[in-house]
């Protein structure tokens, strides 16, 4: 494997080129709103999508979102909210090579603490982020609210 490019998506195309990706990760995105979505994030709430495109540059195979956050629990932290690799480019060490760059971002501006959730069944996911040195600190509870329209 040669040397990775990392791709941080700050305009609307790169968002754009990172649709397959998203789309299939994240099932629950809205096609109409998804573009907004995420330059809302980026603009007020820390977001970076990072991306490494394919090897022909023509879609993206692999990319990781996070956001630097400040809670009273972990001091500045940066939490994950997504690390995917497209089916046909696993295996490449992609998503360790994303890890490697969110720790080291990490470590350039002083935080101390990087944190993700895992779904219960990605045991490789769970294989990974145990070799990287991540630990099993709490369990995560969630609970759907009613919306009022």
């Amino acid at each position: 494997m040669g040397t990775i490019d990392f791709i941080i998506a700050k305009t609307k195309d790169q968002i754009i080129f990172c649709k397959n990706v998203l789309f299939a990760f994240r099932t629950n995105l809205d096609e109409a709103t998804y573009i907004d979505q995420i330059q809302r994030m980026i603009a007020h709430e820390n977001f970076k999508l990072v991306y490494i495109p394919n090897e022909d540059n023509t879609k993206v195979a692999a990319f990781i979102g996070y956001r630097v956050m400040n809670t009273l629990r972990t001091g500045r932290m940066i939490y994950i909210d997504d690390l995917y690799t497209n089916p046909e480019h696993r295996g490449r060490g992609y998503a360790r090579a994303l890890l490697d760059y969110v720790d080291e971002e990490a470590t350039k501006t002083d935080i101390a603490s990087v944190h993700l959730d895992s779904g219960y069944t990605l045991y490789d996911a769970h294989r990974l982020y145990l070799n990287k040195g991540y630990v099993l600190a709490c369990n995560h509870f969630a609970k759907t609210t009613v919306l009022s329209l």
